[in-house]
């Protein structure tokens, strides 16, 4: 079992920054691809940005240049860097982790999410 933990929303307005922590209760980002997804109400989540296990990052199109995905092995945390941000950022953002055995079943781990609104 792996438990996750979120922090760091809350409320900014137009063009500030946030960063988002979500903190791994063991040590698994050696396997595990760490993800944030956002939802609003009445939408599915979607995807912000991924790492792999092995450093390869990926972004939705809507974040690209905007936001940062980094992790810290030592405090088993991963981040999000978000600049520029937009109301249309305003959502929930829920920290994944996942691991799919090349035998075996997929490990797969939420986090209990953090609000995060953009508004003036």
């Amino acid at each position: 079992q792996v438990q996750l933990v979120e922090s760091g929303g809350g409320l900014v307005q137009p063009g500030g920054s946030l960063r988002l922590s979500c903190v791994a209760s063991r040590s698994i980002f050696s396997i595990y691809t760490m993800t944030w997804y956002r939802q609003t109400p009445g939408k599915q989540r979607e995807l912000v940005a991924a790492m792999a296990s092995g450093g390869s990052t990926n972004y939705a199109d809507s974040v690209k240049g905007r936001f940062t995905i980094s992790r810290d092995n030592a405090k088993n945390t991963v981040y999000l860097q978000m600049n520029s941000l937009k109301p249309e950022d305003t959502a929930v953002y829920y920290c994944n982790a996942r691991w799919t055995p090349l035998m075996g079943t997929t490990s797969n781990y939420w986090g209990q999410g953090t609000q995060v609104t953009v508004s003036s």
